[in-house]
């Protein structure tokens, strides 16, 4: 009777592992599926980005341009209003990525005191370009500075996320939480849920993660 029941109870664990394995299999050709395309985009640019010294590969360009813009009669009283009025004046989609405001001081220069004015920077970046500009408290006058990207500049800067929503910050979060789960369902489907695999397996990460924090560690 006890080896009908212990037999009864291999096969109902069997059945529940291929079950669970099966479900493994699915998430796990999901998980790529959706990590191809994204997967695709971030390796091919980042092998671009890696050798882009090494191999001097003239493929990410800007086109640049400086202008002085002429200033309108009426005073801005803050960084931000200044920012409103050049997103407006240079027809740009988005608002300022960065305003930062550097208070009037008094430097050294040739040897005499100076009362520097107070500088103003506003910038605004998108994947197809950067604009970057300066304002001297009290000049008729603002620096702009444009830098447009080509096709593989712009690919650059998707992959590096720079000028970037927060839409689009949570997509490569999704992809690196899928490559994540694609580590995890991949080392089980090997394991096939074997308690010897399973300790195997997890010694081995346990080794890498331990030797991971000693290299951090170390630097």
């Amino acid at each position: 009777m006890s080896a009908v029941l212990s037999s009864v109870a291999y096969q109902q664990g069997s059945f529940k592992r291929g079950a669970f394995l099966r479900w493994l299999r699915k998430t796990h050709g999901m998980l790529g599926l959706w990590g191809a395309a994204l997967g695709l985009l971030f390796g091919a640019t980042g092998i671009l980005l890696n050798h882009r010294n090494v191999m001097k590969l003239p493929l990410a360009q800007y086109e640049k341009s400086n202008v002085e813009l002429q200033l309108p009669d009426a005073k801005f009283s803050n960084p931000d209003h200044l920012s409103n009025w050049l997103k407006a004046e240079l027809k740009l989609s988005k608002s300022a990525s960065k305003v930062e405001a550097e208070p009037a001081k008094t430097v050294t220069w040739n040897g005499l005191l100076v009362q520097q004015p107070a500088l103003w920077k506003v910038d605004f970046h998108t994947a197809q370009y950067s604009v970057t500009t300066e304002y001297w408290v009290g000049n008729q006058y603002v620096s702009v500075k444009r830098q447009d990207a080509n096709a593989f500049a712009f690919l650059s800067r998707l992959h590096k996320g720079v000028g970037m929503n927060k839409g689009w910050i949570l997509l490569v979060d999704s992809l690196a939480g899928a490559l994540i789960m694609l580590s995890i369902t991949g080392i089980l489907l090997w394991t096939k849920m074997r308690n010897s695999r399973l300790m195997l397996a997890g010694l081995s990460m346990g080794s890498i993660l331990l030797a991971t924090l000693f290299v951090i560690q170390s630097v």
